[in-house]
């Protein structure tokens, strides 16, 4: 648990793309941000469900992968310094005397800002769970559902059960840093990229990895910490498999989770915003961008939350500077100035008689 307070101009909920976008757009007016997001990294489901997929419809970028994005969006706002709280949840929202906001996470960071911005994506995700009894008992102590430092995999024994591009790609990955990696699997066809899929076969074909198909665990051993898995393996024995970690990696579910408590109004899993101005929820000085919002003729695509960032930023300007005078600038004219002293600028023009 973090004891102190973090002080900041935006607090942003997400850090997917709309939310890192907005860093930079609140950065131009002088803004300062904190984001906080549920999964422990940045790039918010880009980065967790298809990170290695292209995105077709990114402005100047004919084809981009979701991954390169991210990175791209953070090196342009890394210049504003954002802040970030990873791997917790929004858990609540308050508001004070003096108007500003407090969010606390689930585990009791507190952020305090006058501007609320949920980029929520499509809100937060929390991990489909195997219908194995005891599972709760193991998490935590064997059972992880993401995966934050693969060197704890180091020379143990893992099994991954999944058979999408998580799976895969994790099934690859490990297999250079666990002592064995089982890939479990209900299905006999794999749904990921190809070249994943390939790649599995060939380990599996020099023996690096185990792949068992048409087949679930059914049941987890162990006292403290998991110790074995019982796989049910269809035409097969039950077969018990000494296991030190055990990875469901079966996809997120998304869920707006505890900000649908915070009075906001909501419909269909989505927050209702004026769209017709700019993008504040029915609370004065929260605001939803991205595909956590909704408004007649709202389309769920990331080129249209950038869009919204960007308005949303202009009246976020306004609530924290209300004696100032907002004048729309453009960076071809004024250059981009980093809070940490970076600047970029067009270079001057020449003035020059031709004789």
């Amino acid at each position: 648990m973090n004891t102190s307070t973090i002080h900041t101009d935006l607090c942003i909920i997400g850090a997917g793309p709309v939310g890192l976008f907005a860093v930079f757009e609140a950065g131009l007016l002088k803004m300062r941000c904190h984001l906080i997001d549920a999964l422990p990294q940045i790039g918010g489901q880009l980065s967790e469900i298809y990170p290695q997929k292209p995105i077709y419809d990114i402005p100047g970028y004919p084809e981009i992968l979701a991954d390169e994005l991210t990175n791209k969006l953070l090196e342009q706002c890394k210049q504003f310094e954002p802040g970030f709280t990873l791997g917790e949840r929004a858990e609540s929202l308050n508001r004070a005397e003096d108007g500003s906001f407090t969010v606390v996470t689930n585990k009791g960071t507190v952020h305090k800002a006058p501007v609320v911005v949920i980029a929520g994506g499509l809100g937060s995700f929390e991990p489909r769970k195997p219908n194995i009894p005891v599972i709760e008992k193991f998490e935590n102590k064997g059972v992880n559902y993401f995966i934050q430092d693969p060197e704890i995999f180091r020379d143990k024994k893992v099994a991954i059960a999944g058979g999408g591009d998580s799976a895969l790609d994790w099934t690859i990955v490990l297999s250079e840093i666990a002592s064995e990696v089982t890939l479990i699997h209900r299905s006999n066809e794999f749904r990921g990229a190809l070249s994943s899929v390939e790649k599995v076969q060939q380990l599996k074909d020099v023996n690096r990895v185990k792949v068992k198909t048409s087949a679930q665990v059914v049941d987890l051993m162990g006292e403290n910490h998991l110790e074995s898995i019982l796989i049910d393996q269809s035409n097969h024995p039950q077969e018990e498999l000494i296991v030190d970690y055990f990875l469901p990696l079966f996809g997120l579910l998304p869920k707006l989770g505890p900000i649908s408590n915070w009075g906001l109004e909501i419909e269909k899993n989505a927050i209702k915003v004026n769209n017709s101005l700019d993008y504040q929820t029915n609370i004065q000085g929260v605001f939803a961008v991205g595909d956590v919002n909704t408004y007649p003729g709202k389309l769920k695509l990331i080129l249209c939350g950038f869009h919204e960032a960007t308005v949303m930023c202009q009246y976020a300007f306004k609530i924290i500077n209300p004696e100032k005078k907002f004048l729309l600038k453009y960076t071809t004219v004024t250059g981009v100035n980093g809070f940490d002293g970076s600047s970029k600028s067009t270079p001057n023009s020449i003035v020059k008689k031709i004789q």
